[in-house]
């Protein structure tokens, strides 16, 4: 199961963990995804996404429906 949101491509970055003596060692900021299940009352069906947590915001705010008509005309294939 890959950590890439589904409808932003959100995937993890690369950093460093700095120590109190300012060595660095490697690791990743992973985002933060959510499983979540969307009614599309236009289209009368259930999906299942997995999102990050500022794509869920955009869709309280826009719609679902509208999120992925947005996503369609940038070429973004969710469905």
């Amino acid at each position: 199961m890959s950590r890439i949101c589904d409808l932003t491509g959100k995937k993890a970055m690369v950093g460093n963990n700095v120590s109190h003596s300012k060595k660095k060692t490697k690791r990743k900021f992973f985002p933060n995804l959510q499983r979540k299940r969307f009614y599309v009352p236009e289209t009368g069906e259930w999906i299942t996404l997995k999102i990050s947590t500022s794509a869920l915001r955009t869709i309280d705010k826009k719609g679902i429906y509208i999120y992925l008509k947005e996503l369609e005309k940038k070429g973004v294939k969710v469905l």
